[in-house]
């Protein structure tokens, strides 16, 4: 397949246009992204997929303005995001991108209610205010008996389930999910799958990576990649 591949969707969300991102390891050159181009459309699911080196994770890192390409563009909500300093993709990330890690990244000496109202501080939200979101977000996936508890108190699928609430605290239009259920048992990732599709049901864009093909089952769409550039794209998902 071509390196230029887009879907007919709705509007685009995400473009990125001969992305590359080159490492230098000593002498040695390496091409994370050898000129890849795709377009994400607003509401889609997608999972990327691939073996190790293929590029996945820096193209989730790009994607979520964790770190910039070497060469081409990135436009995110039709704003170039490869020219901007650090200050404005901050912003960026917080206007527009909600995560959700593998190993959860919750703060243990925190209880769950303050955990989810993390990103809600940087919006400047009151303690009130903040108070109620997370209670709100909490109620949403299933937690809001637990809002006291602290992450060591929780099971792996309940951690996640605080980590899904914290990313949809400052109402992102876009789930950057990087091994959501790697750590959990197969009934409690499904749990979560089925909570990412109600979200996508709901508008919001997901973009997972996965190395399970049961996983990006979930996705409508499969972005396979290899040494850097889209090997192929497979059509709706079918997971349950």
């Amino acid at each position: 397949m071509s390196d230029s591949t887009k879907l007919s969707a709705g509007p685009d969300i995400i473009r990125l246009e001969k992305a590359q991102k080159v490492y230098h390891m000593g002498t040695q050159e390496v091409k994370a992204l050898a000129g890849m181009s795709i377009s994400f459309q607003r509401g889609s699911f997608w999972a990327i997929m691939g073996p190790s080196g293929s590029g996945k994770s820096t193209a989730m890192n790009i994607l979520g303005c964790l770190d910039r390409l070497t060469s081409g563009r990135y436009v995110l909500e039709d704003q170039e995001v490869s020219a901007l300093d650090d200050d404005a993709l901050s912003e960026l990330r917080l206007k527009y991108l909600g995560f959700i890690f593998q190993s959860f990244n919750l703060i243990p000496q925190l209880t769950v209610q303050r955990n989810i109202e993390l990103p809600l501080y940087y919006l400047g939200l009151d303690t009130l205010e903040s108070a109620e979101r997370s209670k709100e977000l909490a109620h949403k996936v299933g937690l809001e008996g637990r809002l006291h508890h602290r992450p060591q108190e929780l099971s792996g699928g309940q951690m996640q389930r605080v980590a899904i609430a914290r990313a949809l605290a400052n109402n992102p239009q876009i789930i950057l999910a990087d091994e959501p259920t790697g750590n959990l048992d197969t009934a409690t990732g499904k749990q979560i799958l089925n909570l990412l599709l109600e979200l996508n049901e709901q508008g919001t864009t997901i973009i997972m990576v996965t190395h399970e093909t049961d996983i990006a089952a979930y996705a409508r769409q499969r972005l396979l990649m290899r040494d850097g550039v889209i090997e192929r794209i497979e059509g709706e998902g079918t997971g349950q």
